[in-house]
Parts: structure tokens; sequence; C-alpha cells
């Protein structure tokens, strides 16, 4: 069970502070079922109800500074996250977010960054969907890597961009 004053990552939401563990007292909800209350990191002010032995929704620490810096050391070795059928891209990048697998959302970052150079070097567009699920992985996992790490989210982007670029032209 996570503490009143931790900072957890959330699903899709990213990483939350837990403002408070308690009971809800409203009509239909048994008094003795304990609630996480969350403020997520980049919605001050919006606050996030949910049971503490929620099955649907993943919630965990947030990552070790040792974890951090291993994963972003190994970012150019990553191999990139897999797309079983492109039909159902767009479920495979909720499912990842989803997961709040730090290694699996950096592989796809990975991935469609790959995919961005690629298709822009053709003079083609980048699909709208692969920006948006790009965009959210970069908000939460760089958001996690820098709290961690204490550093700038935009330091952050900017190392990763690196990492791919580096494996790209090795």
């Amino acid at each position: 069970m996570f503490k009143k004053g931790e900072c957890i990552v959330y699903g899709s939401t990213g990483i939350c502070e837990v403002l408070d563990v308690t009971t809800m007292d409203m009509k239909g909800i048994p008094n003795n079922k304990l609630y996480y209350i969350l403020q997520p990191y980049q919605k001050k002010g919006s606050e996030i109800f949910t049971p503490v032995d929620n099955k649907k929704t993943v919630m965990r620490s947030i990552i070790s500074i040792k974890e951090a810096k291993r994963l972003l050391e190994e970012t150019a070795s990553l191999e990139e996250f897999e797309i079983p059928n492109e039909k159902f891209r767009e479920d495979y990048y909720k499912q990842c977010i989803r997961g709040c697998d730090s290694r699996e959302i950096m592989k796809m970052i990975k991935m469609l960054y790959l995919r961005k150079q690629d298709r822009l070097s053709r003079g083609k567009n980048f699909p709208s969907t692969d920006e948006r699920y790009l965009k959210m992985a970069e908000e939460n996992l760089f958001s996690e890597l820098a709290l961690v790490l204490e550093v700038e989210k935009n330091r952050i982007k900017e190392f990763v961009n690196k990492k791919v670029n580096t494996c790209v032209f090795a």
C-alpha cells in the first residue's frame, strides 16, 4: 500500500502524489473500503479517487534513480516496440501506456522516433495517432525520469533523441 505524500505512477495519468488514504463517506460505498486520493503531477488542483485494491488501473512506485539511469543508458540498444498487427496499432499504444512499464514505454518512444524520422525523410506525414501517443508516452515517462533524476524534462527528451539518433547512424 502506498503512503500519504508518496509519488506513484497511476495508469495513463502518469505521476500522481498520494494526498491521502481514506474511506469514503458516500451512500452505496462500504465505509471500510480504503481509497487513495491522488493528485496528478500534470494537473495540479484535480484529484482522483481510486480504491486501494483497484485491479483495473496499474499503480506502481516511481522507478529508482538506478533504474532510471540504466533505462536511459540502454535506450539505443533497446529492441523496438512490437506491433504485431498494424490495424490495431492504436490498441497496442494504449495497452503500453496503461501498462506503466517504463521499459516498454521507452521502446515505444524509440520506435515512434524512428518511424517519424523515416516517414519525414521520405516526404510523408507522421500520422496524428502516432504523434498523439508519442506525446503521451514522452509526457508520462520523461516526467517520471525528470522527477527521479531531478533534471528538466527537456534534458531527458534531448538525451533520448541523441541516443535514438546514434542507433540510426551507427
